[in-house]
């Protein structure tokens, strides 16, 4: 059999089937030693007690499935043969956890049993089966693009998700690739379902499981190091960067785990998009549904950077990605690229590849602060999580909108503060990002151990601990790249507003507990807790004299201090000399309770940069 007759992998022909070298060995087992090294491999012990939790989730599904039939008025033999499935999907089920990595599971029911059942009894039936303490948190987010529980369940982080299917019965062993069980679900359980879907169908479509997965847990090790891992901002997901991990193995079929690393940058960095990466030709099915093919829908071809399901119907995992998502991402896999030519030519090592981001350390001058905050913790779970979810839209809108940003880099995680205060004057300064009153450490841990008791108990919206009042904030953060030769002032007042007024809708949103606000942090003043350890911190500028163009830099650094990104008053605009040149991000501050700045009352927010 000739060459042409071999197996196609993917949509292509393969680029080379050639074996690997001495060398290339050489270099995948010098890969392996640096993925060990950092603790990238997960014990025997750690993987048979994830073994055992989703052994007991089964149980718990199946019990659950049980009570909500016996709520309904079934009869009993009907809620015995009524079942109820776990599957699981992402890195798990791909094979490429390590410690500390989450596990993605679908709880599948028969059609008897809706999400709405599964978001107000599933937990309940899972604390009581479960050891006292065995729930370390929970946020349920009804309303997401996919409706999630999140849990840490014994120190295992799990994300729980839920379809239903339109039969009696989900017995254990059903095979949820076949396609005629997605007849009658909509667009939410299409996406729910999918995710396991499509983990079996990557799995089925690359030649060589053992190479993908160890290219690919380099891949994802790379991508968290570099702040790169986190759909939720506009970053390719878990899912996602398997993908594009499995085309190239299938444009290599013969190559070890190094090699397929390598040509993974090299192709990646020079890729044309929004050409996108498909794992197979696109399939039909049983369902009046939208299969992506941008020539048809033209939601679809605004896709950036679109990497496509491979399960039926067809989706893009990466549609969250905007215009500077997706030049950050570019921008390091040029950067990766050149690394792993070095270290095939032997002048750097697999090290220099997984050196940690510089988001912080030298990334840029000015920063957005995002700071979701609420009066108990159980709140602060449920508002931060909604707030992160639409960190994306404020970077969408910051780019359409003519303000001067070039760019704007979203941190790919936020970073959780506790907060003592004395007074309401207090609270509304943290709520603002002061972190004057934020509590060490060992006082967070004290708190975070006690606050689902002191949630239960309290009498108010606030948490009272010593006479004073607990606040639980979560920062994330989104740094600003200007254009060149920007002049002008920077207003980023409308696209502040429509993201604060977005998250203010949201039907959950307690103006007595809940606070949202956007300030502005020059890189100087970033507060320690975003640096590690040994990380240089950055610096301002020496003062320069003052010239007939402006103030001193002395000057600047008052009207910085002082800023917000509310409304500015009349009296504030009077205060803010107009002949300052000096870069500064200006966000004024209002006169506004904590209360009106959430109600969308006030929408013209101003944001501004003044440049020479």
């Amino acid at each position: 059999m000739g060459v042409e007759d071999e197996q196609k992998w993917g949509t292509t022909p393969p680029i080379s089937r050639a074996l690997p070298t001495e060398a290339e060995l050489r270099q995948n087992e010098s890969l392996l030693q640096e993925l060990r090294s950092r603790n990238n491999f997960e014990s025997a012990e750690e993987t048979e007690k994830r073994k055992q939790v989703i052994a007991h989730m089964q149980k718990v599904t199946e019990e659950f499935v049980r009570q909500v039939s016996r709520g309904k008025g079934m009869n009993e033999t009907a809620i015995e043969a009524s079942g109820g499935k776990v599957a699981t999907f992402g890195s798990y089920r791909l094979g490429v956890y390590g410690p500390g990595s989450d596990i993605d599971t679908l709880i599948v029911a028969p059609k008897h049993v809706n999400r709405d059942d599964f978001f107000a009894h599933f937990a309940r039936i899972l604390k009581s089966m479960s050891p006292a303490g065995a729930i370390q948190s929970e946020t349920s987010v009804a309303d997401a693009y996919v409706p999630i529980i999140k849990l840490e369940y014994l120190g295992i982080s799990i994300d729980l998700i839920f379809t239903s299917l339109a039969q009696d019965t989900v017995p254990d062993n059903i095979n949820l690739k076949d396609k005629t069980l997605l007849r009658g679900m909509n667009q939410t359980d299409l996406r729910c379902i999918n995710g396991t879907r499509v983990t079996d169908e990557i799995l089925s479509l690359i030649p060589q499981v053992k190479s993908f997965r160890f290219a690919l847990r380099a891949v994802k090790l790379w991508a968290q190091k570099r702040a790169l891992y986190a759909a939720i901002y506009g970053y390719p997901g878990g899912v996602a960067w398997a993908m594009m991990v499995a085309r190239i193995c299938q444009l290599y079929p013969m190559a070890c785990g190094a090699v397929i690393v390598s040509k993974f940058f090299h192709l990646m960095s020079i890729w044309t998009w929004p050409t996108p990466i498909m794992l197979k030709e696109f399939e039909d099915g049983p369902l009046q549904v939208q299969v992506w093919n941008p020539k048809l829908y033209r939601t679809d071809g605004l896709h950036l950077m679109p990497v496509i399901t491979p399960a039926y119907p067809a989706m893009c995992a990466t549609h969250n990605v905007s215009l500077s998502t997706r030049e950050i991402v570019v921008r390091e896999l040029k950067r990766a690229n050149t690394i792993t030519d070095a270290i095939f030519a032997g002048t750097k090592q697999w090290g220099d590849l997984f050196q940690k981001h510089t988001f912080f350390t030298e990334g840029y001058k000015y920063y957005l602060s995002i700071v979701s905050g609420s009066r108990t913790k159980e709140a602060q779970n449920i508002w931060s999580g909604l707030v992160e979810s639409k960190v994306r839209k404020l970077v969408v809108g910051i780019e359409k909108s003519d303000t001067g940003v070039q760019l704007a880099h979203p941190f790919n995680k936020g970073f959780k503060r506790i907060h003592q205060c004395s007074t309401e004057e207090e609270v509304d300064k943290v709520f603002q990002g002061d972190l004057s009153f934020q509590v060490s450490k060992e006082e967070y841990e004290a708190l975070e151990n006690s606050a689902d008791a002191t949630d239960k108990d309290a009498d108010d919206t606030s948490s009272k601990n010593g006479g004073k009042t607990v606040l639980y904030t979560t920062t994330f953060y989104v740094g600003l790249e200007l254009k060149a030769g920007l002049t002008k002032k920077l207003d980023i007042s409308m696209p502040v507003a429509d993201f604060r007024r977005e998250c203010a809708m949201w039907r959950q949103f307690d103006e007595k507990l809940n606070s949202l606000r956007i300030v502005h942090a020059r890189n100087y003043a970033l507060p320690p807790d975003v640096f590690e350890e040994g990380e240089k911190r950055p610096e301002p500028s020496k003062s320069k004299k003052k010239s007939s163009n402006g103030p001193s830099k002395k000057a600047s650094k008052s009207t910085l201090d002082s800023a917000s990104t509310e409304a500015p008053t009349p009296e504030s605009r009077k205060r803010t000399a107009p002949e300052d040149t000096t870069p500064v991000l200006s966000h004024k501050k209002p006169n506004l309770s904590a209360t009106d700045s959430m109600n969308g009352v006030k929408p013209s927010l101003e944001s501004e940069v003044r440049l020479p």
